[in-house]
């Protein structure tokens, strides 16, 4: 795989339709070209120009001085016992971002990545504390897939369907990146690149209310909501987006969201903190704020990380939990935990981060006056 390097050629792996055909009329050539292309780049794994064996000799020739078709390299990869596979993914400014591909009998799910680190700091999330340094380009996001799809495929490189389903659900929040993010999704969706269906594209947002609005209108994707508290008080504390964007504005867009579509809902996942959210009267408040809200739960075991206040809920109380919704009539699942041996778990995938935010270092920072304190206090 060629690395992704910053030179003067525009790199096509990053160009949805519209934009290939765009580039293709800029080179005087016709719009056509962009479906052959993608179809080369996407489904069929190709890099090299010259062996588009339906280009003309003379447009291969232009590509080859004009364009690359350029990745991430691939520095690290590992799978779990469970056939969760996991990849770390160096990229041209030194960063790294981390992506993962969950197995199931029915279906292959790939995590994708949108930042480099995330620009939220949810108090649970491993991924936050590692800081934020930028958005990924679409080429960066989408390289996820390509990468992915050439690594699980069993033809030779070409796309075979091992992977069914894509998340949005690595490092960062998607809709803080909505430019890159949204070429992104089309050419998931494109019958010529991965011809994913609608509902097997997942974006996943932490409640970035306008950004929400602007994605219902560019495309019907699925959408899951990182809702993790019942109240506001407990939501500011550990999902700080909820200042700006307050329970009963998130509330508000998510009743309208699918409201064209009664077959579809939103899905709203729920971390299970032990003692924080997730006793009998948390469930009862989540049953009040999603009244009027097509829903369906995903209460996720929460995955521990070092240094963490945190702990997971044991079994018996997220199936306490768990039935108080459901008879209540919310649809409600609890995630099975998958990769956790390989750190590929939700909310545990954290990259090399170089961070402009000193997230990082404050966070390592309170790390080590919270043990200094523990050595005085037992002294």
């Amino acid at each position: 795989m060629t690395i992704l390097s910053p030179t003067s050629k525009i790199n096509l792996l990053g160009l949805d339709k519209k934009a290939m055909q765009d580039f293709f009329v800029s080179v005087g050539e016709k719009p056509y070209r962009a479906d052959q292309v993608l179809k080369w780049i996407h489904f069929n794994g190709v890099q090299d120009f010259q062996l588009m064996t339906n280009l003309s000799k003379n447009l291969r020739q232009t590509l080859t001085e004009t364009a690359e078709i350029s990745l991430p390299q691939v520095i690290f990869e590992k799978a779990a016992s469970d056939g969760t596979h996991k990849w770390l993914l160096r990229l041209n400014d030194g960063n790294c971002i981390e992506t993962v591909f969950i197995p199931e009998k029915t279906r292959g799910t790939l995590c994708i990545s949108s930042q480099v680190g995330c620009i939220l700091n949810c108090d649970f999330c491993s991924t936050g504390k590692q800081g934020f340094n930028r958005n990924l380009s679409t080429a960066e996001i989408i390289s996820q897939l390509w990468i992915a799809v050439r690594k699980l495929s069993k033809t030779n490189g070409i796309h075979d369907h091992s992977v069914t389903n894509v998340v949005m659900m690595g490092m960062g929040e998607p809709l803080l990146n909505f430019d890159n993010v949204i070429p992104a999704l089309y050419l998931m969706l494109d019958d010529f690149a991965y011809g994913l269906s609608k509902r097997r594209v997942t974006v996943s947002t932490a409640g970035v209310i306008p950004a929400m609005y602007q994605l219902r209108e560019a495309t019907d994707v699925a959408l899951a909501v990182s809702l993790h508290a019942p109240n506001d008080e407990l939501r500011n504390k550990i999902v700080p987006l909820n200042k700006k964007y307050p329970l009963k504005e998130l509330m508000t867009v998510c009743r309208e969201y699918f409201k064209d579509d009664n077959r579809r809902s939103i899905t709203m996942e729920y971390v299970m903190l032990d003692g924080v959210n997730d006793t009998p009267e948390h469930a009862r408040q989540l049953i009040k704020l999603l009244n009027g809200v097509r829903a369906k739960m995903n209460l996720i075991p929460f995955n521990p990380f070092p240094n963490t206040p945190y702990q997971r809920s044991d079994a018996d109380t997220i199936a306490r939990f768990r039935d108080i919704l459901m008879k209540a009539g919310l649809n409600t699942t609890v995630r099975r935990t998958r990769g956790d041996d390989i750190d590929a778990a939700c909310g545990q995938l954290v990259g090399q981060v170089k961070d402009r935010t000193r997230r990082h270092e404050r966070y390592l920072q309170s790390i080590k006056q919270k043990e200094k304190k523990v050595v005085g206090d037992s002294a």
